[in-house]
């Protein structure tokens, strides 16, 4: 029992932990972690992966997002997307989606962490926050999974990029952006300069 009280001396309400972070402050970790879970300390996400969360004065708060990712791949490099920040672009997406996209250099694939779905993409590069032009092109990347009317959306994407930065829309386009997206936002971007001409 005094094992267990200096391990629970470690734990910040709010946290996420994995299984190997605790094992440095337990001899048994496994039988601690039990423990923890019965006595509802700790809740468990998924294998090996576990939240202590905060109290308010609504019940138990659980863990940030950005948490609960940061210890599920053991990084902070990374970035949370959603398809939702798409609508607030003004192109006609408005559809809600429950899902958080991870963009990462370590995991690929969709993956339940407590009540949250997380769907991991792999990817060469990203930036570290969500831009207006990052959320452009990963608009265009991504407009096949999308519940709204295609052509609608991209005809809206095209005048969106004409008022944009275009020094910055280029950018991100190229550092960000599949062969599709950057065939699609050369021919927008071009036509607008000529209309403008």
């Amino acid at each position: 029992m005094i094992k267990l009280e200096q391990l629970k001396r470690h734990l910040k309400p709010g946290q996420a932990y994995r299984r190997a972070d605790l094992a440095r402050w337990s001899t048994s970790v496994d039988r601690h972690l039990k423990q923890l879970v019965e006595q509802g300390t700790l809740r468990k996400l998924s294998g090996g992966l576990y939240v202590y969360p905060k109290e308010t004065a609504f019940g138990p708060a659980p863990a940030s997002d950005k948490d609960v990712v940061s210890a599920f791949l053991k990084d902070d490099t990374f970035l949370l997307a959603s398809p939702n920040a798409y609508n607030s672009l003004g192109v006609g997406t408005t559809q809600l989606y429950d899902k958080t996209i991870v963009y990462n250099h370590k995991r690929h694939g969709e993956f339940q962490l407590g009540n949250r779905k997380f769907a991991f993409r792999m990817k060469p590069r990203f930036p570290k926050s969500l831009t207006h032009e990052f959320l452009l092109v990963d608009l265009v990347n991504n407009v096949d999974q999308l519940a709204e009317a295609k052509d609608e959306v991209l005809k809206r994407v095209e005048q969106r990029a004409a008022s944009s930065d275009r020094r910055r829309l280029r950018r991100a386009v190229r550092e960000y952006g599949n062969e599709r997206t950057k065939k699609f936002f050369d021919r927008a971007l071009r036509a607008s300069e000529l209309h403008a001409a």
